[in-house]
C-alpha cells in the first residue's frame, strides 16, 4: 500500500466521537423543531398576504387591459360614425 492510500484509510477509518456529541446533537435536534415552526408560521401568513396582493395585481391588469380594449374600440366606432356622417350628407 503507498503513503495515499495509507493516508486515506487512516483519514477514512471509523473514529469515535468526541465526549459529548451525543448530547450536543440531541440538543440541537430539539431546538431545530422550534425553529421550523416559527418559519412554517411566517410562511403562511405570508402566503395568504402575497395571495391578496397577487390577486390584486392580476385585477389591475386586466382592468387595464378592458380599459385599453375600449379605447381602441371608442376609437373605431367614432371613425365609423365619421364616415358615415360623410355618406349621409
Amino acid at each position: 500500500m503507498d503513503w495515499l492510500e495509507q493516508e486515506l484509510a487512516k483519514a477514512l477509518a471509523r473514529k469515535e466521537p468526541a465526549a459529548g456529541f451525543d448530547g450536543r446533537v440531541r440538543a440541537r435536534l430539539h431546538r431545530r423543531p422550534r425553529w421550523l415552526a416559527i418559519a412554517a408560521t411566517i410562511l403562511v401568513m405570508m402566503g395568504a398576504g402575497g395571495e391578496a396582493a397577487w390577486r390584486q395585481h392580476r385585477g389591475q391588469l386586466a382592468k387595464e387591459q378592458v380599459m385599453t380594449a375600449m379605447r381602441i374600440a371608442g376609437s373605431k366606432l367614432n371613425r365609423v360614425q365619421m364616415q358615415l356622417k360623410g355618406t349621409e350628407q
